[in-house]
């Protein structure tokens, strides 16, 4: 953590993380907001900002671990003087399970998620067919998940695992003008990777 970085928690934490409760209502968070998209991993926070700025009718809360990453989303929070950003330091999995109610969510944003590549890494995958089911239990009917990869194996495996519940209607998209193009993005592309992005909708 940098210096800058631990000012930043000092001085405006508070403003924009949001406690935990049961259940959460993210959207009461965003009052004047028509929509409150939960933003599962969002590491530095650099997309996260630059969405949510070219975006300011939609409300975005931020799900993530790394307190690091935290700070400097929050410093780009205060930087670019955003009023349509919170985030909530939890994992997204527990906070999907124990605090976020059914039928609640207007979307999800799982934007480059960690492809764990290696055979034995796969149970570590944050798209499993239990992550699919939660995912539409807490969906409003009609919301979406929008998910970007650049491992294409890993866009093989959500493609299967979506695919197969008969709650989501949706697969591969063309690449949405609100998805900014990402450091973490421009690295995968210029190995060579392919972006594939998914858009589910619950029935």
């Amino acid at each position: 953590m940098t210096r800058a970085q631990s000012l930043a928690i000092n001085a405006h934490w508070d403003q924009y993380a949001i406690a935990l409760a049961q259940p959460l209502n993210l959207n009461q968070n965003f009052p004047d907001k028509q929509k409150v998209i939960l933003e599962i991993g969002s590491g530095m926070g650099e997309a996260t900002a630059q969405i949510a700025q070219a975006t300011p009718d939609t409300g975005y809360v931020a799900v993530e671990m790394h307190e690091p990453g935290l700070a400097a989303l929050l410093m780009l929070i205060v930087e670019k003087e955003l009023t349509n950003v919170k985030f909530i330091r939890e994992d997204a999995i527990y906070l999907l399970s124990h605090f976020i109610a059914d039928s609640s969510l207007d979307g999800i944003h799982l934007l480059f998620p960690d492809p764990w590549p290696k055979n034995r890494q796969h149970k570590r995958r944050i798209v499993q067919s239990e992550f699919v089911q939660m995912v539409c239990e807490k969906l409003k009917p009609g919301a979406f998940i929008h998910i970007a990869t650049d491992w294409q194996p890993y866009a093989d495996w959500i493609k299967v695992r979506f695919d197969a519940n008969s709650s989501f209607t949706g697969g591969i998209t063309p690449r949405p003008d609100w998805r900014v193009l990402s450091k973490f993005e421009g690295q995968g592309l210029r190995k060579g990777h392919q972006v594939t992005d998914f858009r589910y909708v619950k029935l």
